[in-house]
C-alpha cells in the first residue's frame, strides 16, 4: 500500500481524472438504482406492505388478483384453517376518478377491505372509517397531487357512485395507481352497480384472500381447495402488471453500467501498467515480491473506487433532497450497501488483467528495454 499512495500522491493528475470518471459511472449507477428501486415501490407499494406471507387466489387467474374470483365459501373454509384474525378477502378494481374540487382525472385504484382486519389501512391524516361506514374512504396521499383533498367527494366513473375522502394513508400503490380504501359494504353496492337505488347484493365475490400462515396451513388449504392456490407474497408482487417488464429492463441498464464501469477502469490501469513495465521490472530485479507488487495495483483500485463511492453517493443523496415528490426515487441501506459491494467488486475484478499484466513482466527484458 506504501508503493500506491506515493505513486499516486506523485500522478496527482493522472489518478484524479481517474476518479472522476469512476465517480461520473458510480453516481450513474446508484442514481439508476435509486430510480428502479423507487419505481419499483411506486408499483407493489400497497402489497409489498401488507402483513401478510400468503395469498389465496384462484387456480386459473395466473397469480394476478384482477383475474380471481372467490367467495364467502371459501373464505370460510380459508379462516377454518388459519383462523380469522389471519384470513382477511381483498378486492380490487382499477377505475378512474374526479374530484369536486380538481379540474383532472385520476387514475386510481379500490382495495375494498374489512375495516376490522389486517388489510385495514393506517391513517396518516384525518379519520378512519370502520365497516359501517357508507360512502366514504381513505385515500393514498399521492392523490393529494391530483387536487384532492380531505373532505373532497370523489365520483367513481365506472359506477357513478360519489365518495368522501375521510382520511388519508401513505405508501399505497398499486400498478402506478393510487390506491383508494373503501369497505366492504360499498364494495357491493360498487359491484350491483346501483348506487343511486342502495341495493346492495347478497354474495358478491372477492379477488383474493390475504394470509398470515404457515407452509404446513398453506397445504392444508390447497388440499381442501381443488381451485385454490396459494402464493406467496413475492409472486404476487411479480404478478402485479407491468412489474416484471418494467424491472428487468432496468435491470438490465444497471447490469450493463456495472460491467462498463469495470471495462473503463480495467482499461485504465492496464494502460498505465504497460507505461509503467520497466520500473516494475526494476523492482523485480531487487527482489519484491510479486504479491506486493499485486497489492500496489489493487490497492490503488480499492481506494479509488471507494472513494469515488463516497463521494458519489453524497451526490446522489443530495439530489434526492433536490427531486420533485412526483418522480419516484429510494434508495435504501440495504440497496446501497448492495450497489456499493457490487461496484467496488467489479472495479477490483477489472483490476486483475493489470495484475496479470505485472505477473508477464520480465525483470532482465525490462531493466534492457529501461537502459536503452
Amino acid at each position: 500500500m506504501f508503493l500506491a499512495l506515493r505513486e499516486m500522491r506523485h500522478s496527482k493528475a493522472r489518478y484524479s481524472l481517474i476518479m472522476v470518471i469512476m465517480l461520473l459511472v458510480s453516481f450513474l449507477v446508484l442514481f439508476v438504482t435509486g430510480l428502479a428501486r423507487g419505481l419499483a415501490y411506486a408499483n407493489i407499494s400497497a402489497v409489498e406492505n401488507m402483513p401478510a406471507n400468503y395469498f389465496a387466489v384462484q387456480k386459473d387467474a395466473d397469480h394476478t388478483f384482477r383475474r380471481s374470483q372467490l367467495n364467502e365459501t371459501e373464505l370460510a373454509a380459508v379462516r377454518s384453517v388459519a383462523g380469522n384474525q389471519n384470513a382477511a378477502p381483498l378486492a380490487v378494481q382499477m377505475s378512474t376518478i374526479t374530484a369536486d374540487q380538481a379540474d383532472v382525472k385520476a387514475d386510481i385504484t379500490f382495495f375494498a377491505v374489512d375495516m376490522d382486519g389486517m388489510l385495514a389501512p393506517k391513517v396518516s391524516q384525518g379519520n378512519g372509517i370502520t365497516n359501517e361506514t357508507q360512502g366514504s374512504v381513505i385515500a393514498d396521499s399521492k392523490l393529494k397531487e391530483s387536487g384532492v383533498t380531505l373532505g373532497s367527494s370523489i365520483k367513481d366513473q365506472a359506477s357513478g357512485l360519489t365518495f368522501k375522502v375521510a382520511g388519508f394513508t401513505k405508501d399505497s400503490s398499486y400498478s402506478h395507481t393510487p390506491v383508494v380504501y373503501i369497505n366492504t359494504l360499498d364494495w357491493k353496492t360498487m359491484r350491483q352497480g346501483t348506487g343511486q337505488s342502495g341495493r346492495v347484493a347478497e354474495a358478491v365475490p372477492y379477488n383474493v384472500i390475504a394470509l398470515k400462515a404457515t407452509s404446513a396451513q398453506v397445504s392444508e388449504i390447497m388440499g381442501r381447495l381443488d381451485n385454490v392456490e396459494v402464493i406467496t407474497q413475492n409472486q404476487a408482487i411479480a404478478s402485479i402488471p407491468g412489474y416484471s417488464a418494467e424491472q428487468n429492463s432496468l435491470l438490465m441498464m444497471i447490469v450493463f453500467l456495472f460491467v462498463i464501469a469495470a471495462f473503463v477502469l480495467a482499461v485504465f490501469f492496464y494502460v498505465i501498467t504497460i507505461q509503467k513495465t520497466s520500473q516494475f521490472g526494476i523492482l523485480k530485479a531487487m527482489g519484491t515480491k510479486m504479491s506486493y507488487l499485486a497489492w500496489s495495483v489493487v490497492g490503488q483500485v480499492l481506494i479509488l473506487s471507494v472513494a469515488s463511492l463516497a463521494v458519489s453517493l453524497l451526490l446522489t443523496l443530495g439530489m434526492n433532497m433536490g427531486l420533485p415528490d412526483s418522480m419516484p426515487f429510494q434508495l435504501e441501506g440495504r440497496t446501497i450497501l448492495l450497489t456499493c459491494v457490487l461496484f467496488v467488486g467489479m472495479s477490483l475484478l477489472g483490476s486483475l488483467i493489470s495484475v496479470a499484466r505485472v505477473a508477464k513482466v520480465d525483470a532482465l527484458e525490462a531493466i534492457g528495454r529501461a537502459g536503452a
